[in-house]
């Protein structure tokens, strides 16, 4: 490819509402163009890109027996009302009516389109088990898109699907999935990390996210470099510091606060520790009432932990300040356990408390020296604050330590979530109806561009790995346009390389080299071919390399094969 014949459309500067380095440079670097908020037209340069990765997402998907087909983005809203998904999944489904009035979704998964396709053609256990994927569009009608193409409201998707005749079927092709997910993350050259996750709307039991690192992620990985343990915060274990509750030690005493809400605040006037306070967040339960958790003041309440426990109102929705006023008989940053007649769930750090602090009921104070069993029942317990560095881990074997990631992927072992709700069914080998295991295994392949651009790049641009990058070389000749000699060489050049099935883009374009080495720079392109009179009249040529940014001059007759052979073994 020649540059003057390819839409190039670099600029200096990016947006100002550009937030992460990655946003910032695909648009410098004309990757994507903005449509409208989080929906981007992708360029030639970006699309390329998007194509390798697919081309990998493909190549692994086939190497496990996994079918590709492509199913409808417009969904009915019957097969998502017989889900039971049409209110659960929230507003970023986006809901229409045709013209006919009826109702219909743009698809942000497929669940349900999948299912309805198999079980209306796969009735045997002899047909079983079954995988299939696609590539295709998703939209989530983001309530904040941002990031650029990771928080994006349109994006697109490999999503796959998996049918089983038992749990044991699912297993081995849930492992297959697993193992291919590793193989195209490698193969992409991104730095990553599966971790044990949530299963969030899509529902099930077993799953697992593959997070790419990265310092501005927004997700929060947990991990241990003493043993294999990984997992994403929303689901790390949190275990209890001590096995035992102290003595008490103290009487119950009401302290006056009149301007100290936090625990922060009153611990510091106090001049005692963060983590002798409790924190109280008032949620909601099943039957209206309000329902008190409780977690230490140094600790912060996990929200997916939370919106598991069986006495809470679902999706998970903060009491009133009515109802806290009408149930504890004071504003919010008062509130404690003592006198509340209602039900208490606290974190299992809070229930190895003694003596600790914690709001009174009563406007303008707190209690000091409160202890279970003496001033206020013994609480019902669970997990239900996030994982702190240095925390043991659920096994054990190690302290917990905390990165940033970005999700890229996501595997779940569905179970029969969906095939119960929607009757997918198979006959075994006695003729007895039973329900198909599924499973699902979601890939953000351009959410996969964001992530490796945050996770690549440096001062000049993008530092692609190289079955990423736009092109594997590019040839950056000075005054093309007025130089025979430089011309001559860097069309000869080009024509070599590209024999030898390189991906090479010959910069022709009539600007100064600064900015055409600019360019090349924040392209991220791994490696480039510098040809000037200058070291034409010692017969060679500059060869950079993008990410160890060393340059090396090479005889011209040996820059063909020397650049071929670096791109030759590092393909993947």
């Amino acid at each position: 490819m020649r540059a003057s014949q390819y839409y190039i459309a670099t600029t200096k500067e990016a947006p100002s509402e550009a937030e992460l380095i990655s946003h910032k440079l695909m648009l410098r670097a004309g990757m994507i163009k903005r449509l409208s908020s989080g929906i981007y037209t992708w360029m030639p340069l970006g699309l390329k890109i998007v194509r390798k990765v697919e081309k990998v997402v493909r190549e692994e998907m086939n190497a496990i027996g996994a079918l590709e087909m492509l199913m409808p983005a417009v969904q009915p809203a019957e097969i998502w009302q017989e889900s039971g998904r049409w209110e659960f999944y929230g507003k970023e489904l986006l809901r229409m009516k045709d013209r006919h009035e009826r109702d219909f979704c743009l698809g942000p998964t497929h669940e349900e389109v999948v299912a309805d396709t198999i079980r209306k053609d796969i009735k045997s256990y002899k047909q079983l088990p079954l995988a299939v994927y696609q590539i295709q569009t998703k939209f989530r009608d983001e309530v904040r898109p941002r990031f650029g193409v990771m928080r994006a409201r349109e994006f697109v998707m490999k999503d796959a699907y998996s049918f089983h005749t038992n749990f044991e079927s699912l297993l081995a092709t849930y492992n297959d999935m697993y193992s291919a997910y590793c193989n195209i993350f490698n193969r992409l050259g991104l730095k990553f990390r599966p971790v044990a996750a949530d299963t969030g709307s899509i529902g099930g039991t077993g799953s697992h996210e593959f997070q790419v690192l990265a310092d501005r992620g927004e997700d929060i990985v947990v991990y241990s470099d003493e043993c294999d343990y990984a997992a994403n915060l929303e689901l790390a274990e949190a275990l209890p510091s001590r096995s035992a509750r102290p003595a008490a030690a103290a009487k119950m005493a009401k302290i006056a606060t009149p301007t100290q809400k936090t625990c922060e605040e009153v611990t510091q006037m106090l001049g005692v520790e963060l983590a002798t306070s409790i924190k109280s967040l008032v949620f909601e339960g099943i039957d209206g009432k309000p329902v008190l958790l409780l977690v230490r003041g140094n600790d912060s309440l996990n929200e997916i932990k939370a919106g598991k426990l069986s006495a809470l109102k679902q999706p998970l929705t903060f009491a009133s300040n009515e109802a806290i006023l009408e149930h504890f008989n004071c504003q919010p940053g008062f509130i404690g356990p003592v006198g509340f007649n209602g039900i208490t769930i606290v974190d299992r750090e809070v229930a190895l408390l003694a003596d600790f602090i914690c709001g009174a009921n009563q406007d303008g104070y707190h209690l000091t020296g409160v202890n279970w069993g003496v001033d206020c029942a013994e609480p019902q317990v669970a997990d239900l604050r996030n994982v702190q560095e240095g925390d043991c881990t659920p096994d054990g074997k190690g302290k917990i330590k905390l990165c940033r990631g970005i999700e890229v992927g996501h595997v779940f072992q569905l179970r029969t979530k969906y095939s119960e709700a929607m009757n997918v069914t198979y006959l075994d080998q006695n003729g007895k109806s039973q329900l198909m295991e599924m499973g699902c295994y979601g890939i953000g392949v351009t959410r996969i561009l964001g992530a490796c651009i945050e996770q690549n790049n440096d001062d000049n641009g993008i530092v692609f790995p190289l079955n990423m990058a736009p092109f594997e070389v590019i040839i950056t000749p000075a005054n093309y346009n007025k130089s025979e000699v430089v011309k001559l060489e860097a069309d000869n050049l080009y024509n070599h390389l590209r024999a030898n099935q390189l991906d090479v883009i010959l910069d022709d374009r009539n600007e100064r080299i600064g900015f055409l080495l600019a360019d090349s720079e924040l392209l991220g392109i791994p490696y480039r071919i510098v040809i000037g009179e200058k070291t034409l009249a010692e017969g060679k040529v500059e060869l950079y390399n993008r990410r160890s940014r060393e340059t090396e001059l090479v005889e011209i007759d040996l820059v063909v094969k020397k650049v071929t052979e670096l791109i030759l073994n590092e393909r993947k």
